[in-house]
């Protein structure tokens, strides 16, 4: 069977990628069992550059076909932000209370189209000799809620409203969430190059 290794060690993610992914007959993986990982400063400016990252340093040293994936938070009316920062939006890298706390706070008073966001998620593929074979990306458009509903997904999710809905991603059935994410967006543009590549 053959192996992808998501470049990151956030197990939310994997978890999300191995319920778009696993019934393929590839075996995916996180960088869990790999202790000699490099560490992949993520000095993009863009999702891509970053997915470009830590898909062409991790290949090689792994030596294994690698999905580098970024992903984020876009608000127009904030100048694009979080964006890239994301995941660190409120200085600690993954403290997503602390991060929906100071979204809340920049966006206090805006109403309407000025709480209008998009989640963005870009993936390169590498082969094991460190070259990207393949980028695809992927965006859900919704709104900022004015408080956190629903304990579902992670990162921005409950605050990320999905109006078609009347929910937000942390309320939505991991079903639901997949079939309109930006992450299940992209995916789907790559499932059919995996399944050439790998021949499943």
């Amino acid at each position: 069977m053959p192996k992808l290794v998501l470049g990151s060690r956030n197990k939310k993610k994997l978890g999300e990628l191995l319920d778009l992914l696993g019934d393929l007959p590839i075996d995916l993986t996180d960088l869990s069992p790999y202790p000699h990982a490099p560490e992949v400063d993520e000095t993009g400016t863009t999702f891509e550059a970053n997915a470009r990252l830590k898909a062409t340093q991790l290949a090689p040293a792994l030596g294994e076909w690698v999905l580098g994936e970024d992903s984020g938070l876009c608000v127009p009316a904030l100048g694009g932000a979080p964006g890239v920062y994301s995941a660190r939006y409120a200085g600690t890298h993954g403290d997503d209370a602390a991060n929906n706390a100071k979204l809340l706070a920049e966006l206090a008073g805006k109403t309407g189209d000025d709480r209008a966001a998009y989640y963005v998620s870009t993936a390169a593929l590498a082969n094991p000799q460190g070259e990207v074979v393949a980028v695809v990306d992927g965006r859900c458009w919704g709104v900022i809620g004015t408080q956190a509903k629903g304990t579902g997904g992670f990162g921005y999710d409950p605050l990320f409203y999905i109006q078609e809905y009347h929910a937000s991603f942390g309320e939505l059935s991991g079903r639901v969430k997949h079939a309109l994410s930006h992450r299940g967006r992209a995916v789907a543009k790559l499932r059919p190059i995996l399944r050439k590549l790998f021949g499943v």
